[in-house]
């Protein structure tokens, strides 16, 4: 199966969730909240830099889990204006 290709408010809506994972994981290390979250330093730092734009929903929610943060939070700072 192909995947279509992103539209543009789609990779912005992804580099908006990574910006906002980036901030919340603040001084924490990347690989310490990979970790805890389940996931390889490698994959956190493509979501946090927007090359996944659309990661599944259970790695978001082990993601805000992790961070302390809501996924109603996620939702609201990733949806473009």
């Amino acid at each position: 199966m192909v995947r279509p290709p992103l539209t543009p408010e789609e990779r912005l809506r992804g580099e908006q969730l990574g910006s906002t994972l980036r901030q919340a994981r603040g001084d924490r290390s990347i690989v310490e909240v990979a970790a805890a979250a389940g996931m390889s330093a490698e994959t956190l730092r493509k979501i946090e830099t927007g090359r996944i734009a659309t990661p599944a929903f259970f790695t978001i929610a082990a993601l805000a889990d992790v961070l302390g943060i809501s996924l109603d939070h996620l939702a609201v700072r990733s949806t473009p204006a």
